[in-house]
């Protein structure tokens, strides 16, 4: 596989915000530069951070295959988060200094910065040796793994053991009869691929795009077989391109298959002038199966010879990248639906008893069908799930399997996560962390586009006004590019919502194993990674007590997201604040009294209080300047804000919505930080002081 085609390490995005906090406008960077030793200190741990870095990419693909590899990667994920923490609470507490030497005088200025120097600096310094210490072990470490530093360069990559050339695609359909749920999307395809195309477009590409293991090539071959593309086209060509876009390679196929000698013929210009001979003057259909190139250059050195093809030439491309569809310039873009239950239940019964009499089985029915729900119409999943229960037709085994998720069994009995893990494997390291954030969130749960944005935002894998862009539009950007990968989907019942496939859902979960915990009401949770990061209330039940009691000790929390509405313990706050590095908080329809010690989580860059029963915000929170979201939709007995709020420097969200408030204070304009002010169904008519800079939703 070509080096540029594969995504960037998934530890790389950690990394490089570890990288920022180190750069030479950071408040960390500034603080220790006047004290050489230390500063070397910080100097050092950048430099072993980078040698890591150049080793993620090997370790990445070496980690499905080797134990210790996949230990090492898994330990050093959880030093780079500790390494992160540690520098977020320095940032913190020198921006904390700053303020309060700001909004005092020149003598208090001096005494504090003295306390600060005498108390807090040394005992940073220990810590971040220890912390380098850790990490220079990683770096030694990699040498033993023999992990090669800036890999890639034209090697083969594995996935799950095996290599990811998969195995080629050809043109020949099996038995169409065996095929279900794909009528519509064949008629569709031949109804695009016969119209007589009257633009002025030298090229007509349609695109069929869909997940992986949606059955893109399945409904390719079902057209390309069509006598009616016989009678259309003088010339039909197959090619399976795969991982790597070989101009080269691709055009010698396109030859081969013409059946024009390509003997002695290794220079490009020489191919291209051939294959130009051929398809001048000539209506020819191509079918371009399994594309992954998204760089325009080469679709458009490629293309070249097909424009001397005679007017309604067609090309049909299959991807599982909508980015791919629009590099290519289609005509067309057809995303390809996944099964129903009833063609879902025919493919599963057509794979599990294949020649044997279903009927013998009819004890199986229920299970097998309840099975076939929770593959989503994801034909890979079905077909894989029917061939692993083929030669296992008992009730308990297949009641075993309907209670895994998939993505515990075996990569050696069915191939469905390798195969959405190497769309994962493509992924730039930013996004991938992105998208494994998503495994708080539980399997059909609509997944709010602003909070999610909010929350990574919190998490520092986007960042306020990167250029001329407000956060938002930059996590819209991010969600368009894991939408067009099929990742996510938008919510048929809500266009701000988004939902994921479980499979997908399975992936996420499995990539952030150890790192999250979704809480069930009904499970009891045993043996919590004491490391854990993110924990989320992911029950769907309504009127649940759920104990955090399995959480207590987990100093190292991150995140903590109660996604639905479920009963939780009044003093939920004051329990949070042994969590230092606590950066959300989402918490709804909890009766809770806000004390002053909600200072005390200074890290807090998300409070979400939405629905919660709470009469007053203490002025204390005002000096959580990391704070960038507030919600507090629907806390109805909230009518006024602290006189302090001009404090919170990184407050760039604030939803007031359906409260009490009558007046905004005037210290808002101070906040030139803040975006986005929510207002809509407020009981009173909000008195607004002048803000030019807010958007504001009324």
């Amino acid at each position: 596989m070509a080096a540029g085609v594969v995504g960037g390490a998934f530890l790389s995005a950690s990394l490089q915000v570890v990288f920022d906090r180190l750069g030479p406008t950071s408040n960390i960077y500034n603080y220790f530069r006047s004290r050489k030793l230390e500063d070397r200190l910080l100097k050092k741990l950048h430099v072993t951070l980078i040698s890591v870095n150049q080793a993620l990419d090997d370790a990445e693909t070496k980690q499905y295959t080797n134990s210790n590899v996949k230990k090492w990667l898994y330990e050093l994920k959880h030093a780079v988060f500790d390494a992160d923490d540690l520098l977020d609470e320095i940032a913190t507490e020198a921006t904390t200094l700053k303020i309060e030497a700001e909004n005092q005088g020149a003598t208090n200025k001096v005494r504090r910065f003295t306390s600060f120097v005498s108390q807090f600096y040394k005992h940073m310094v220990d810590r971040i040796q220890e912390v380098l210490d850790v990490l220079e072990f990683f770096a030694k470490q990699k040498d033993v793994l023999g992990l090669k530093e800036g890999s890639g360069g034209g090697r083969e990559v594995e996935v799950c053991g095996k290599v990811s050339f998969r195995l080629p695609t050809t043109s020949l359909v099996a038995d169409e009869s065996r095929i279900y749920g794909r009528d519509g999307d064949k008629e569709e395809i031949i109804r695009l691929l016969l119209h007589e195309d009257l633009s002025r477009d030298p090229l007509f590409v349609i695109s069929v795009v869909g997940m992986g293991g949606s059955g893109k090539t399945t409904l390719a071959q079902l057209v390309y077989n069509d006598g009616r593309m016989k009678d259309q086209f003088q010339l039909k060509v197959w090619v399976c391109i795969s991982e790597e876009f070989d101009v080269l390679g691709i055009t010698k196929t396109i030859l081969s298959a013409l059946e024009c000698s390509i003997t002695g013929c290794e220079d490009l210009n020489q191919l291209q002038l051939k294959l130009k001979e051929e398809l001048t003057g000539k209506k020819f259909f191509l079918v371009l199966d399994d594309i992954w190139n998204e760089h325009r250059s080469n679709w458009e050195l490629l293309q070249v010879p097909f424009c001397f093809g005679a007017s309604g030439s067609k090309i049909l491309v299959t991807t599982r990248s909508e980015k791919v569809a629009l590099v290519m310039a289609s005509v067309r873009v057809h995303h390809i639906a996944l099964l129903n239950e009833e063609d879902g239940w025919k493919l599963f019964v057509e794979h599990v008893f294949k020649n044997k009499d279903a009927s013998l089985c009819s004890d199986l029915e229920s299970i097998g069908k309840k099975i076939v729900q929770n593959c989503k119409g994801l034909p890979l999943a079905i077909k894989s799930l029917g061939d692993l229960l083929h030669t296992k037709l008992s009730q308990k085994y297949w009641n075993e399997i309907l209670g895994s998720e998939i993505w515990q069994l075996p990569d050696d009995e069915t191939n469905i996560m390798p195969a959405l893990r190497l769309s994962y494997h493509y992924l730039p390291s930013n996004l991938k962390r992105c998208f494994a954030f998503c495994s708080i969130f539980a399997k059909n749960f609509e997944i709010d586009k602003e909070s999610l944005i909010q929350m990574w935002m919190a998490e520092d894998l986007i960042h306020c006004n990167q250029g001329n862009k407000i956060v938002e539009e930059m996590g819209d950007g991010i969600l368009d590019e894991l939408e067009s990968r099929s990742f996510v989907e938008k919510s048929r019942r809500n266009d701000d919502k988004l939902i994921m496939h479980n499979l997908v859902n399975d992936l996420a979960k499995s990539i952030f194993e150890g790192f999250c915990l979704r809480m069930e009401c009904d499970k009891v949770q045993n043996n919590i990674n004491e490391k854990i990061r993110c924990c989320s209330n992911s029950s769907l039940a309504w009127g649940h007590e759920i104990s955090l009691e399995p959480i207590y000790e987990r100093e190292q929390l991150r995140c903590f997201a109660q996604l639905p509405q479920v009963e939780l313990p009044i003093g939920i706050v004051e329990m949070f604040s042994r969590f230092k590095h606590l950066r959300i908080s989402g918490l709804k329809c909890v009766e809770i009294k806000l004390s002053d010690g909600i200072c005390n989580l200074k890290q807090l860059h998300y409070l979400g209080l939405s629905h919660c029963r709470i009469e007053k915000l203490p002025n204390s929170i005002c000096t959580m300047y990391n704070l960038q979201t507030l919600k507090l939709y629907y806390c109805t007995q909230i009518v006024e804000l602290p006189q302090d709020l001009y404090k919170l420097i990184n407050l760039h969200y604030l939803d007031l919505s359906c409260t009490g408030i009558r007046k905004l204070p005037d210290s808002i304009c101070k906040v030139h930080s803040l975006q986005i002010l929510k207002l809509q169904w407020c009981k009173f008519r909000v008195e607004l002081p002048l803000v030019s800079h807010l958007i504001l939703r009324v």
